[in-house]
């Protein structure tokens, strides 16, 4: 643990050491107004140039840079504001919509990272957030672009393209892209790694004139049961969206002063709003937990009980039997030995006192050792079965 907390006191002192060490560039001064999207550009050639080691032209085209941005004096960035860049060799944004809790002067500090050379440039960003005033759009739509990704749709030509496909369908001029968020911070997943798959992104429209009827029947009951059966509702106005932007409008919310988020059902979400907050109940009626204690404990404890009884009913009350079988089956056991020994003793008695010639077929005749031959019918009399044949055979 120790060794530990001293590696991480070195990381923190060599990371402060570096940023004291790293070039700064000028100081910005951005202006975000509440209700509107903000986006940054991180341009490459700023901070490539910035570099203390010289390159030239081709190589600075080929330097991979990757920036991290945090508060100033803080290990990451405001909850309204979001970073994306896509890989070290493409630019990086910061974007997002602020609220009007987060109005005031809010200082961003961005370090680059040359990944070739492990220079670092840092520059600072001073953010003045206000209100608008118009104040806050009252009707607002929010969209979800299926074939497009989220720094796809932040530079300024795209939010102009997409603008204009809105003012064709919601036929007005003036409407303000309130905010941009990825699918994958609002629950998406990621994509199969296929070619022209893309992650999507929801892009939220706001105006002061209310929907048209193209809008609010993309809503209606008869589109909502459509969604549920995986179908595209039907809209009878024409989709000025196709075919650069593919609308999924099954996920089309649409918020007025006299509709509060009126969405259509989507599948597997279940991440709150954006700049939304989960308030739980100030009073909540006294429970009593003591009978369900009971229930809960009283019922594991009886039935262990009940099976400990049974098994002590096995083990200790049934042994009696058990002993009487192995009693009686023990000495059945020692009846059949003495019985075969009895057997044996009285066949050894039988065989020496019996007083019978030795069948002429147990006779040896001829020693094949010695080749002499032997009379089957020897003189005297002895009782040659008493003589063990291999000495008789001698």
């Amino acid at each position: 643990m120790a060794r530990q907390s001293l590696l991480g006191s070195f990381f923190f002192a060599g990371l402060l050491f570096s940023r004291s060490l790293a070039d700064t560039l000028p100081v910005l001064t951005l202006p975000a107004m509440v209700g509107k999207i903000f986006v940054h550009e991180l341009e490459r050639e700023g901070f490539k140039d910035a570099f203390p080691s010289p390159m030239d032209d081709k190589e600075l085209a080929e330097v991979p840079i990757t920036f991290h941005a945090n508060l100033l004096n803080h290990p990451d960035l405001p909850r309204w504001l979001r970073y994306v860049q896509r890989n070290p060799f493409e630019t990086g944004y910061l974007y997002g919509s602020a609220t009007s809790e987060d109005v005031g002067e809010q200082t961003i500090e961005v370090m680059a990272y040359n990944r070739y050379t492990y220079e670092t440039v840092r520059q600072t960003m001073i953010i003045h957030i206000f209100t608008s005033s118009d104040g806050e759009m009252p009707y607002q739509a929010e969209f979800l672009v299926k074939n497009w990704d989220v720094e796809e749709m932040l530079p300024i030509d795209a939010q102009e393209l997409f603008q204009q496909a809105v003012d064709n369908m919601w036929e007005q001029e003036g409407l303000t892209i309130i905010n941009i968020t990825s699918a994958l911070d609002r629950g998406g997943r990621v994509p199969l790694p296929i070619e022209n798959r893309k992650e999507g992104v929801y892009v939220k429209v706001g105006s002061t004139d209310p929907f048209t009827e193209c809008l609010t029947e993309a809503t209606s009951p008869n589109n909502r049961f459509r969604c549920t059966l995986e179908q595209q509702p039907v809209i009878s106005c024409h989709d000025s969206f196709s075919p650069q932007f593919q609308i999924d409008w099954c996920n089309l919310t649409l918020a007025s002063p006299t509709r509060k988020n009126v969405t259509v059902l989507i599948y597997g979400d279940g991440v709150l709003e954006e700049g939304s907050e989960f308030n739980p109940p100030d009073s909540v009626p006294d429970r009593e937990f003591f009978d369900d204690f009971l229930l809960t404990f009283l019922l594991t404890f009886l039935l262990a009980l009940l099976l400990c009884l049974i098994l002590a009913y096995i083990m200790c009350c049934r042994r009696e039997g058990v002993a009487k079988r192995d009693i009686k089956t023990s000495d059945i056991q020692m009846v059949h030995h003495h019985t075969i020994h009895d057997n044996t003793d009285e066949l050894r008695q039988m065989a020496s006192g019996r007083d019978v010639p030795r069948p002429l077929s147990t006779l040896p005749m001829f020693n094949v050792r010695t080749g002499e031959r032997t009379n089957p019918m020897p003189s005297g009399r002895f009782d040659s079965a008493q003589v063990p044949l291999i000495l008789a055979q001698q």
